[in-house]
């Protein structure tokens, strides 16, 4: 694929730069908000070479590429702006719902970290299997070395969310990354003694609880969210001889106090209330939520919508070790790779046969099942009820044996060693994802009609 031949043909068949408000990508798509969805030609733009399909949903215009979509997005960039940095208009996006808003918004911030996450996450799993083999002993400097660098993306996820919040936000990605250090800092964290959350100290007089804000996500995206806010004033009001000094010291003196004073508190809290109240929910009815997200998965991934649950996953491993819904997700991944081995079986068509057979590769190893989603089940209304069907199984299977993750990963065979928790652990994750395989190859094969051609 040229890459630039492929942004340059969305670009053109989407209105072109002047209707363009926003962009972003996820793992596979490419997501514009544009002024004026009419003058996009969706058929045009499914014909540029490296185009998957076209999807809008969120709010979004989002172009399904593949993994390649980070090297189109960077031509694209340079296209929309040559400095490589986007405007947003925020007139433009006025129209935009408030849950497109935050469903763009989420996958605009944790897209960038995805890679981060999912190698770090991995990292930790072997690492857990080589003690567990006793290749390496807990507590060597080896082992020390590795798991410092296997959590470091946990410690210092509000340092890395403010970075990407802010690019999202249109603040100052560096200033919002120091807001976000802040909170890190040993001397800051040293005020909670022994004592924890809920320590109390104050800020020119006014009673300030503390917190501990390693590996938290709601506190820092809402502080670089009102942030923004101060740095457009700040940006547009302060002439441009003192911004090298103004911008940033009146930035630090009041978010940082505001942080800790009010939103920190907030967010901390809400977000371990929404975290409780998922796994509340898998805790009383483990079967049906695994029914439930093992089968409706795909649905919010077609939708584009499934970033909204993620931010929970990536709470729950960076607070508590572990996560129940993303094994659940698994369920779903495995579910499309064995319709897609059944349909492989089945049909005679070679086109047919070797997408499928290139959709079950390619989830296999990298967890993207928006190719195999849309160019083959979405096509065919029975084999997208057969993954559907696979994957709330599996999922069910998953739940009612409570199966968790250690890391936050895209379920694929390379990132299996997230299951690395326990024995038990692993058995039943393997068990619940060889049924979502084999109950999706066994329906994928029924619904499949041997003279089926791939559209």
């Amino acid at each position: 694929m040229d890459f630039k031949k492929t942004a340059a043909g969305i670009l053109e068949n989407v209105g072109g730069v002047e209707n363009i408000s926003n962009m972003t990508h996820c793992a596979t798509r490419l997501r514009l908000n544009l002024k004026d969805q009419s003058k996009a030609n969706d058929e045009a733009v499914k014909e540029v070479d490296g185009v998957v399909n076209v999807v809008k949903k969120a709010g979004q215009y989002q172009i399904l590429i593949g993994t390649e979509v980070p090297h189109v997005y960077d031509e694209f960039e340079q296209l929309v702006k040559g400095n490589g940095q986007i405007v947003l208009d925020d007139e433009a996006a006025s129209d935009e719902s408030l849950m497109s808003k935050i469903f763009s918004s989420i996958s605009a911030i944790f897209a960038p970290l995805l890679p981060a996450l999912a190698g770090s996450g991995i990292l930790r799993g072997l690492l857990i299997l080589a003690v567990q083999l006793g290749i390496i002993n807990e507590g060597s400097g080896t082992y020390v070395i590795l798991f410092s660098a296997s959590m470091a993306v946990f410690y210092f996820l509000p340092v890395l969310l403010a970075f990407t919040a802010a690019r999202r936000f249109g603040a100052s990605p560096y200033i919002s990354a120091l807001i976000g250090a802040a909170l890190l800092h040993p001397d800051f964290l040293s005020l909670m003694g022994s004592t924890g959350n809920g320590a109390m100290t104050s800020f020119m007089g006014i009673p300030t609880v503390l917190m501990n804000y390693n590996s938290t996500v709601v506190p820092i995206i809402l502080s670089i969210w009102a942030f923004s806010y101060l740095y457009k004033w700040l940006d547009k009001h302060v002439p441009e001889t003192l911004k090298l000094v103004i911008v940033p010291l009146v930035s630090l003196i009041i978010m940082v106090p505001i942080t800790v004073i009010v939103i920190g508190p907030i967010g901390v809290y809400t977000g371990e209330a929404i975290a409780n109240l998922v796994n509340w929910l898998i805790e009383r009815s483990g079967l049906l939520t695994g029914i439930l997200v093992g089968g409706g998965w795909s649905v919010l991934v077609s939708f584009g919508v499934h970033w909204a649950v993620n931010p929970i996953m990536i709470n729950n491993i960076s607070q508590y070790g572990f996560d129940y819904i993303c094994p659940l997700t698994f369920a779903c991944n495995f579910a499309v790779i064995g319709t897609a081995i059944g349909v492989y079986l089945k049909a005679r068509d070679s086109k047919l046969k070797s997408f499928a057979m290139t959709g079950v590769v390619t989830i296999a190893l990298s967890a993207i099942i928006e190719p195999t989603l849309f160019g083959m089940l979405v096509k065919n209304k029975k084999l997208f009820l057969a993954q559907i069907i696979a994957g709330a199984v599996g999922g069910a299977y998953l739940g009612l044996m409570k199966v968790v993750t250690n890391a936050f990963v895209f379920g694929s065979v390379t990132t299996f060693p997230s299951f690395i928790v326990n024995n038990a652990n692993i058995i039943n994750g393997i068990i619940g994802l060889g049924i979502s395989v084999i109950v999706g190859a066994v329906l994928g094969y029924v619904f499949t009609n041997k003279e089926d051609k791939l559209a």
